[in-house]
């Protein structure tokens, strides 16, 4: 056998082993290639010309012109009359494919330069491939990026096998980027190259989405990696408070301080990594009115009245309490009700004291569980910024 032919299919294994492409992908490209290369190097302007190229061990790189035999021949370069096909071979009939090799003696340098230009581009195109199947599986995950350069209206990060892009309406309100500095993400779409592209497929990443806070709570605490605490809901408001709401599927154990752990330990390092914003951990109920108290932590609730029809709840707090309840700007009152889905209305222990006297209702009027929604009071709705008394 001839070394430079089994040179040849052996640099074809070796490279498909190491660019881990399946070999026939690679053959196949090599094969289209010196079809090209024949058509080019002998000037063959038709497009119907029936080649076919075939790379084996044992004959190495070939090209055979395929021709059909025909009583008369009306097209040369795709029919062979039954005489010449009968000089090839004695038993050819009519209507049978007769493959003539056309492969030129000083063919090697042409096609091998044109091989290589298309094997570049089918191992870009394949290695691209394997990025973008590596990358979407990591579709709403949290990888570790590498600040690379930061632009007005993006900041470009890296992620191992490829760059993510950061935009600014993903930007972390304070936050500032410098080249190098490590930061987690969140990844929020992925998408393929054109085929015009030499770029890798383009991962968007995100340091405000709510699941970012998620997944740092699940690494930090194996309660929620093992299923036993559950979040079940969060509302963000980045680079300023975020609200946790947890249930433990264990009446054991206590899913706030599992998600605060030994001495604050664990909420501190999700805090450490969103650069200090604030964290409210709240203990998720089925009940709704505790639900929503329990969301308006840090502030007491002397009583919530719920109206399903309405989807809200109104909410009375002591009157030291009203401004705490509703937040700097709104904000608590809003999260608890992200968080929660309720509308909420607060009102002090006064206000409502006097909206009552002024509409001749009294406490014994009112059942636990009646809603408050026949009370004439706007309130403040939590999911209406503005509206603060």
């Amino acid at each position: 056998m001839n070394s430079e032919k089994l040179d040849l299919m052996d640099a074809i294994s070796m490279l498909a082993r190491e660019k881990d492409i399946n070999e026939a992908v690679l053959v196949d490209t090599i094969e289209e290639a010196l079809k090209v290369a024949y058509r080019r190097n002998n000037k063959v302007s038709n497009a119907n010309l029936n080649l076919t190229a075939q790379l084996s061990k044992k004959d190495g790189a070939k090209l055979y012109a395929r021709k059909t035999v025909a009583e008369v021949v009306e097209e040369p370069d795709l029919q062979i009359s039954l005489e010449d096909a009968l000089k090839i071979r004695n038993d050819y009939q009519i209507g049978d494919i007769v493959e003539i090799d056309v492969t030129p003696s000083d063919f090697g340098r042409v096609a091998a330069q044109t091989a290589k230009q298309m094997l570049v581009q089918r191992i870009r195109e394949a290695e691209r491939g394997k990025i973008y199947d590596e990358y979407i599986e990591k579709e709403n995950e949290i990888l570790t990026a590498i600040v690379q350069r930061v632009e007005p209206k993006a900041v470009y990060v890296e992620l191992g096998r490829t760059e993510g892009v950061m935009e600014a309406s993903e930007f972390m309100p304070g936050e500032e980027y410098r080249d190098d500095d490590h930061i987690k993400v969140y990844v929020l779409k992925v998408h393929r190259s054109g085929h015009e592209s030499s770029r890798n497929p383009q991962v968007y990443v995100s340091r405000i989405h709510p699941g970012l806070v998620k997944r740092l709570f699940e690494m930090e605490v194996p309660e929620i990696a093992t299923g036993i605490v559950q979040i079940k809901s969060i509302a963000r408001e980045a680079g300023s408070r975020t609200k946790i709401a947890v249930y433990s599927v264990d009446p054991m154990i206590d899913p706030v301080g599992a998600c605060v752990g030994p001495r604050g330990s664990r909420v501190e390092s999700v805090v450490k990594e969103l650069k200090n914003e604030k964290i409210d951990i709240i203990k998720w109920s089925a009940d709704p009115a505790e639900f929503v108290a329990n969301a308006l932590n840090p502030a007491h609730v002397v009583s919530v009245f719920i109206s399903e029809s309405e989807k809200i709840c109104r909410v009375v707090v002591p009157d030291a309490q009203l401004s705490l309840a509703i937040g700097k700007e709104g904000q608590n009152a809003r999260l608890a009700a992200k968080l929660t889905g309720w509308k909420i209305d607060i009102k002090s222990e006064t206000q409502v004291a006097e909206l009552m006297r002024e509409q001749g209702i009294s406490m014994d009027d009112i059942a636990p569980e009646e809603s408050s929604a026949g009370m004439d009071y706007s309130g403040y709705d939590a999911q209406m910024p503005g509206n603060i008394d």
